[in-house]
């Protein structure tokens, strides 16, 4: 394990990596016959220009793109602001801290670069180990029908209370479920 975190290399996406961040994520979510759903929506988030380039994160072993993190514009009552996802491993290499090593670039680098918070949809255990909690203690609305503790967010250190209100994510999102 050590030995892959040696040969791990974090950086922003680049136009080049696409099918191979596809054919990553389509591997993650286990996407048969088409491309998954997680892929389109990447899609729709690259066409439409809302993917945060600081913020969406390749991983590679040895020159291989084995990982993808997400990050795109939303808005938060009204203000910009950050919604994280998908995020892919190769299943190979899954449980090896690539997922991990991603997470922890994204929160880093939003929180340098002033972001008050990240929000998200996904498992309160995994997500909580990176500081994430139910959206709602910190007077986030979720834009969808989920359980509470599956919207999820973190605070960064230009968080402050009066900022809370209703999340939005970007359009992609919207028009998956069309």
């Amino acid at each position: 394990m050590n030995d892959l975190r040696d040969r791990l290399r974090l950086r922003p996406e680049e136009p080049a990596d696409h099918e191979a961040v596809d054919t990553v994520t389509d591997a993650a979510f286990g996407a048969v016959g088409g491309p998954s759903l997680e892929r389109r929506l990447v899609g729709g988030l690259r066409a439409d220009g809302d993917l945060v380039p600081e913020l969406t994160v390749v991983a590679e072993v040895d020159g291989e793109v084995v990982g993808h993190v997400a990050c795109s514009r939303g808005t938060l009552d009204g203000a910009p602001s950050i919604g994280l996802g998908p995020i892919s491993v190769r299943p190979d290499l899954q449980r090896q801290g690539i997922g991990a090593a991603l997470m922890s670039a994204v929160i880093v680098t939003a929180d340098q670069r002033g972001e008050p918070v990240i929000v998200l949809l996904g498992d309160p255990e995994y997500y909580g180990f990176f500081g994430f909690v139910p959206a709602s203690r910190l007077g986030i609305g979720s834009p969808g029908p989920w359980e509470d503790r599956f919207f999820q967010a973190r605070p960064l250190q230009a968080w402050r209370p009066e900022l809370a209100g209703p999340f939005r994510y970007a359009a992609a999102f919207d028009r998956l479920e069309d």
